[in-house]
């Protein structure tokens, strides 16, 4: 389990394919406190290292998470937010996150608002997903409010820590980003529709 509070940033520095997986190699400031079988979000997405060499370690993205995620859109060079699984003892500072990305979403506007920046996300509302005004939304496994909460769209406001020390400093209009859903919500949309 994660919270949505981002660590670090981590660097990809090489890609690999082996059948229809394919193999990141990240170089990061927590590489040498990461171990093999240890889970990491990934831009919000769980993976497993497999690797530990120096300051780079390897995660491999099997089909299925690269068809529901923005990872097939990575490429050497691209910087990912990177989240170590909450221990048992530890401060709950964000909200529940599994790190299993619910859907894409994009970039339809970013709105700097002189002291924090304002972005506003579509994303396809047949799928089935929900936001509630002030209610919690992980992008890019990042934990936020979102606001103007609409069906297929919602607005989070941004301030200048999580801007700098996140990947939204790189984010511009059209780029894919990974959302998971408010899992509450999600289990009470369940029980209400029920299925």
């Amino acid at each position: 389990m994660f919270t949505g509070i981002v660590e670090t940033m981590g660097k990809i520095v090489a890609i690999s394919r082996e059948g229809t997986n394919i193999h990141f190699d990240i170089k990061s400031p927590i590489t040498s406190e990461l171990k093999i079988d240890q889970s990491v979000a990934h831009n919000g997405v769980c993976l497993t290292v497999v690797k530990v060499d120096g300051d780079i370690y390897r995660v491999t993205a099997i089909d299925e998470t690269l068809q529901k995620t923005s990872l097939q859109e990575w490429k050497e060079g691209t910087r990912v937010n990177l989240e170590r699984c909450m221990p048992a003892n530890g401060r709950f500072d964000g909200h529940i996150v599994q790190g299993h990305v619910d859907q894409i979403g994009k970039v339809e506007r970013v709105e700097n608002q002189d002291g924090s920046w304002r972005f506003d996300f579509s994303f396809e509302e047949t799928v089935g997903n929900v936001t509630v005004e002030k209610g919690s939304i992980t992008i890019n496994g990042t934990s936020l409010t979102c606001f103007n909460s609409k069906p297929g769209g919602f607005s989070v406001a941004i301030i200048p820590y999580t801007y700098e020390h996140t990947n939204f400093h790189q984010l511009k209009v059209g780029d894919k980003v990974n959302l998971e859903f408010d899992i509450v919500g999600k289990y009470i949309q369940r029980m209400v529709k029920g299925y």
